[in-house]
């Protein structure tokens, strides 16, 4: 039967060598919603949005994808299917320009689907004016506008960000909350983000699961994603 979402995950456990970080977590995310994922650091957050993108096996539990069960599915196909994903830190190619950068995301999503390089130019002017420009050689605000560009061009239905604001100034951190705000009003993205910045997680989103060792202990939604309420999870 139809539904509107778009990710469902059930009794997800993973973890590294014999120790497990995700302990059963659960959630629910529907088309064109902006949804984060907040707690003290610690708790796993980062651990799921790599066993959501793929770069994490599953130990047991499922994730189902535009109705489809891509639990095993490994990262390059779930990005071929619809997924962007923008790590913590960036990870843009420090010794290929902007414009290079941009290529490599026209590969990672295959050769399906409309990409969209002139709109990334649109969202982040910055980076067609240093399209030629070393990507290594720019700020970290800067790089992460190229991280998000370089997921953005595949036109992905749901994008994942973690920690889209750590290292940024407040100038630019803003201009990339108005951008995924656009992504989502204009081309019906969705996204999943982690998040410290409190001032990021006020402006973006619509809902928060909480995480706490390793499970989704509760949500917050509408009028409770306020200041008191995020901040007493960002400081359990």
């Amino acid at each position: 039967m139809p539904t509107d979402r778009i990710l469902d995950v059930r009794e997800l456990w993973a973890g590294y060598g014999a120790t497990p970080i995700l302990q059963g977590v659960s959630m629910s995310v529907s088309r064109g919603e902006i949804v984060g994922v907040i707690g003290r650091n610690g708790v796993g957050k980062s651990t799921l949005m790599r066993c959501l993108i793929g770069l994490l096996e599953t130990w047991r539990g499922t994730i189902t994808f535009l109705e489809q069960d891509v639990t095993q599915l490994q990262a390059d196909a779930r990005a071929r299917a619809g997924f962007g994903y923008i790590p913590q830190g960036r990870d843009v190619f420090p010794q290929m320009s902007v414009e290079e950068n941009l290529q490599v995301g026209e590969l990672i999503g295959g050769p399906e689907g409309k990409k969209l390089p002139e709109l990334v130019y649109e969202y982040f002017p910055r980076l067609k004016e240093r399209r030629r420009q070393v990507a290594g050689t720019m700020s970290g605000g800067e790089q992460q506008q190229l991280a998000i560009g370089r997921a953005l061009i595949g036109n992905p239905s749901l994008m994942i960000l973690d920690e889209p604001s750590e290292g940024i100034q407040p100038s630019i951190v803003q201009h990339i909350c108005d951008a995924l705000k656009s992504f989502r009003a204009e081309l019906g993205t969705t996204i999943i983000f982690v998040e410290q910045n409190l001032d990021t997680i006020l402006e973006i989103a619509e809902r928060c699961y909480i995480m706490e060792k390793g499970k989704i202990t509760r949500s917050l939604a509408g009028e409770d994603v306020n200041a008191d309420n995020v901040r007493a999870q960002l400081l359990l």
